[in-house]
């Protein structure tokens, strides 16, 4: 072992010692190559210029010359010749030629001056010429120019002419490669990479109109010849292995169809991208101001396959390319990115859309800085989700007996009998689907956790910003759903806000509908008596008016119902005498269809606290005065006043409101001559004349007939 482990050391050793040599090489390689780039090549030699007869003759040494040398030297610097001197000989300067002797033109002399600038022609190499004596021959042509000689200008209507015969033949070609694909795509798959090519138009007619066209046919072809299950990749086995010509057929079929698919997404969105950049192509089919057009068809192309194919390859690729244009500063972009975000929300079943969606968004809202248009939280849809352990899944779940077992306990045939029997329940099971169930419970769990981390976030640390209208109405949708370990801080941060005097009405509704759902949901096993939220309901109540929209109505019933009625056992009888007081004294402020919500919301708390009937008596009952003023609903002695808003209720203009009021007169009686009659139908038409645009319904209670509707207009 010591040996073995010897050598495996100088093993090691050697491999490392000959690693470090060749990093140092190539280290050395590195910053020679990096010096030769850096260095500026130097010319071989450097030539003075030939200096002029006055410094030639200076420059001699004329002192110890005498005068007929000097005038010999000057003779001969005037008659040299450097041009037609040939150096390489050595003959005097001037020799005359010999006769008889011709001496040819070098090969420099004949080349010419100056270049000839010839355009390089482009060339079709043609099929060689097989020749006995010079084998081989190669041909060659000159590519022909595709440029036509310009013809007359023609006039708008020929113009008009031209484009409508060209577009009337890519159209045939659309349909014909659209119908081949449909009737048969199988065998037909390589038309669809011919029609995806149409996408490149590039005749400047028709270059837009065309390629929207195939936009909107690839789209409507995916659709119908997509499978109904996501295609996978095949392995190396699968592809080495032999199948039959069916099989194969289908798996060429599949794999052509995924790769078009992808192709066909890239152009969408490259033309988004193209758009947004308002980047130019090389050709100019397409102009600047249709970039706008082809790259809103692209995005309703993307946002139906983001509906249609959720179940496809490349969607969560849809979903990241989607998710952003939900922000986008174009409305029209942004509300088809919302509504197919919806869409696909209200249809998934299982979850990873909604979960991948979710996980996006998240992300945006993040990397933005939470400056996000409020409708990309708003179109959260949230049904199922694993909050606590049902009493199916508390139960211990029932066990299969093992072989030891059947063997010890039963006797041969019961064990054959125990065995088809565990065989059939377990087919059972898988018939119930719990599996899926508890996958799809998983999936919304996880999905509603990113929902509130987003919210939490957005409370945390930014409390101005525009999407906290949009995060109070989420927690007021999901607030039941949330863990009971964030309640207590929760209730905190919305009763600071509401102190805080920084919300509007509604977001100031919004949290106190918040608070008590949490409290009618896991949190009624809390002891808090959020007396803070009642008071300041009864406080803004009276902001309500008819100069103002009716907008709120809404939102305050809710918190009605659910602060008062829900919690019935909750709330003292000071508070509800206060509340209706209140409520009657708002609904001299609001228009016609609010006032009916209100009296009908009266009506639901005389008869969910019976003794509230002390308001139709003139008398007081017990000491003191009520304080109309007092912004606390349990000391200001509402059982000393009377519901006298009533009487001028009975003398109001609308039909509707007086029959109201009348009821409410007499105790909101269930039976006699009082009650309401909801067979009438006059008295019902009238109802619906005044909630001819509806959107909230209360539910009133009537003696002799079902449940009946009162819509209320908002």
């Amino acid at each position: 072992n010591v040996k073995l482990d010897n050598k495996l050391k100088n093993r090691q050793f050697k491999k490392e010692s000959t690693d470090k040599k060749h990093r140092k090489e190539q280290k050395k390689l590195r910053a020679a190559i990096k010096d030769a780039v850096l260095k500026t090549p130097l010319p071989l030699e450097r030539y003075k210029k030939r200096p002029e007869e006055e410094e030639f003759v200076e420059s001699l040494p004329m002192d110890m010359m005498e005068e007929d040398d000097l005038e010999q030297i000057k003779a001969m610097a005037q008659k040299a010749s450097f041009l037609t001197r040939d150096l390489s000989s050595s003959g005097p300067v001037h020799a005359k030629k010999r006769k008889g002797e011709q001496q040819g033109p070098e090969s420099y002399e004949k080349m010419p001056r100056k270049m000839q600038l010839t355009e390089e022609k482009e060339v079709i190499h043609l099929l060689p010429i097989k020749d006995k004596i010079r084998g081989l021959i190669p041909q060659s042509m000159e590519k022909p120019e595709d440029e036509a000689m310009p013809g007359p200008a023609l006039t708008p209507q020929e113009q008009l002419k031209l484009r409508t015969q060209k577009l009337t033949n890519r159209k045939l070609r659309i349909a014909s490669l659209g119908s081949d694909i449909l009737s048969d795509p199988t065998t037909n798959i390589k038309k669809l990479k011919e029609l995806r090519a149409m996408l490149m138009e590039t005749d400047p007619y028709v270059a837009v109109t065309v390629r929207k066209l195939v936009m909107v046919s690839l789209m409507e072809v995916f659709k119908d010849i997509v499978p109904s299950y996501r295609i996978r990749p095949l392995t190396e086995t699968e592809k080495a292995s032999k199948v039959k010509k069916e099989t194969q057929q289908l798996r060429e079929f599949e794999e052509g169809l995924v790769s078009q698919y992808k192709f066909y997404l890239e152009n969408l969105e490259q033309t988004v991208k193209d758009w947004k950049q308002k980047k130019r192509k090389r050709s100019e089919a397409v102009s600047l101001q249709s970039y706008r057009g082809l790259a809103e068809v692209a995005i309703r192309c993307i946002c139906e396959l983001l509906v249609a194919l959720p179940h496809f390859n490349f969607h969560n690729n849809i979903i990241v390319t989607v998710v952003p244009l939900m922000n986008d500063p174009v409305k029209r972009v942004s509300d088809m990115c919302c509504e197919a975000v919806k869409k696909l929300l209200k249809q998934d079943k299982q979850g990873h859309a909604a979960l991948g969606t979710v996980k996006v968004i998240s992300g945006l809202v993040k990397s933005r800085n939470y400056d996000v248009r409020p409708e990309v939280l708003l179109c959260l849809r949230i049904k199922e989700v694993e909050v606590k352990k049902d009493t199916d899944d508390t139960a211990p779940k029932k066990k299969f007996m093992n072989y030891k077992d059947k063997k010890k306990n039963l006797s041969r045939m019961q064990r054959k009998w125990k065995k088809a029997e565990e065989k059939l329940e377990k087919e059972l099971l898988e018939a119930e689907a719990s599996e899926s169930k508890d996958k799809k419970l998983k999936l919304h769990t996880e999905t509603l956790n990113i929902v509130f981390l987003i919210y939490f976030r957005i409370l945390k640390k930014a409390q101005k910003s525009i999407l906290l209208p949009s995060v109070l109405e989420g927690l007021a949708k999901f607030a039941h759903l949330i863990n009971l370990e964030f309640f207590d801080d929760l209730l905190n941060v919305l009763q600071h806000l509401i102190q805080s005097g920084d919300l509007t009405y509604r977001e100031s509704l919004h949290c106190i509908q918040t608070a008590f759902n949490i409290l009618s949901g896991q949190g009624d096993v809390l002891n808090i008596d959020p007396l803070n939220f009642y008071s300041h309901l009864y406080k803004t109540l009276l902001k309500l008016n008819a100069g103002a929209s009716n907008d709120d109505i809404s939102i305050v019933l809710r918190c009605l119902d659910v602060m008062l009625t829900k919690r019935r056992k909750q709330v003292t009888l000071q508070r509800a005498l206060a509340f209706v007081k209140r409520l009657s004294t708002l609904s001299l402020h609001t228009l016609p269809n609010a006032t009916v919500g209100i009296l009908a919301s009266n009506r639901t708390l005389m008869h969910t606290f019976p003794k509230c009937d002390i308001l139709l008596d003139n008398e007081a009952q017990g000491s003191g005065v009520f304080l109309p003023e007092l912004d606390e609903p349990e000391y200001c002695n509402p059982q000393n006043t009377a519901l006298w808003e009533l009487h001028t209720l009975k003398r109001h203009y609308h039909p509707v409101v007086r029959r109201f009021a009348t009821h409410l007169c007499a105790g909101a009686p269930s039976e006699g001559s009082g009650a309401l009659i909801p067979w009438n139908p006059t008295f019902w038409n009238s109802v619906l004349s005044v909630a001819t645009e509806a959107r909230h319904v209360l539910h009133a209670s009537v003696l002799g007939g079902p449940v009946l509707p009162i819509c209320i207009i908002m």
